[in-house]
């Protein structure tokens, strides 16, 4: 049965489409069957896999909505073995639309049951909101990944968000776990990034991911190829950082 991954904060500009687009790049290159379901209305991650969202016909808004079988909106992105359930701007108006469905937490999690067997990680890049579609992908996942950026105020709202974790866990999902903080933007020559990595090191300990993602050009150039970094230059420190990441979350589900 597939892993199914949540990549969760409701702070905008913390690295968690460039995390779910390179994560599951990496994963796929390890060998694993990978699929990223963008749960975001901009649409950012299905972009920057090469999905032209204008040609679209079946995204997650149609899983979500209209009950569409979720095998139906996947598509094959330029890698192999990595696959996405595209956004959509629709998906603007999809929390007032599930407002009267019966079950209206767990509408992801049923529309993903059919096919979590046929991929080792199910990545889904949540929105930067606490909104309705984030309970639902939170509600669907075994385990959240929480991108931190290196700077000031870095830790503003995390406890909003953990809060949001425990209630979920506590009525919805028993078994969601955090896979760990991802520290992001590192930039080891500033006090700050050090100060922000030693913060987080100090009230989460070993759920902090070893491997941090530095500050790196070639992470913001390559979504605008419609490509994942490992592919626009497969040297950079982005590409290495992101699959010494893919390595460390394939050795801890090992464990």
């Amino acid at each position: 049965m597939g892993k199914i991954i949540a990549l969760a904060n409701q702070k905008g500009g913390v690295g968690k489409t460039t995390t779910a687009i390179n994560l599951a790049a990496s994963l796929a290159t390890f060998g694993k069957k990978v699929l990223v379901i963008d749960a975001d209305p901009q649409a950012n991650a299905s972009s920057g896999l090469g999905i032209d969202i204008r040609e679209t016909a079946c995204s997650i808004y149609e899983c979500l909505i209209n009950k569409t079988a979720a095998q139906e909106s996947i598509q094959h992105t330029c890698l192999e073995g990595l696959d996405i359930i595209p956004s959509h701007i629709d998906l603007v108006g999809a929390e007032i639309e599930m407002l009267d469905m019966p079950n209206r937490e767990k509408i992801m999690r049923e529309a993903l049951s059919s096919i979590r067997d046929n991929y080792d990680y199910i990545l889904i890049d949540c929105s930067p909101s606490l909104g309705l579609i984030t309970v639902n992908s939170l509600t669907a996942a075994d385990s959240v990944i929480i991108p931190v950026q290196c700077e000031y105020f870095a830790l503003e709202g995390i406890s909003k968000l953990l809060n949001t974790i425990k209630i979920i866990k506590s009525n919805l999902n028993p078994n969601l776990d955090i896979e760990g903080f991802l520290l992001t933007m590192f930039n080891s020559r500033l006090r700050l990034s050090n100060q922000v990595y030693n913060e987080v090191k100090k009230h989460f300990r070993e759920l902090v991911f070893n491997t941090v993602i530095q500050r790196n050009i070639r992470l913001g150039e390559a979504p605008s190829m419609g490509i994942p970094v490992l592919m626009y230059d497969a040297e950079s420190t982005g590409a290495k950082n992101y699959l010494a990441l893919a390595e460390e979350i394939i050795n801890r589900n090992k464990e």
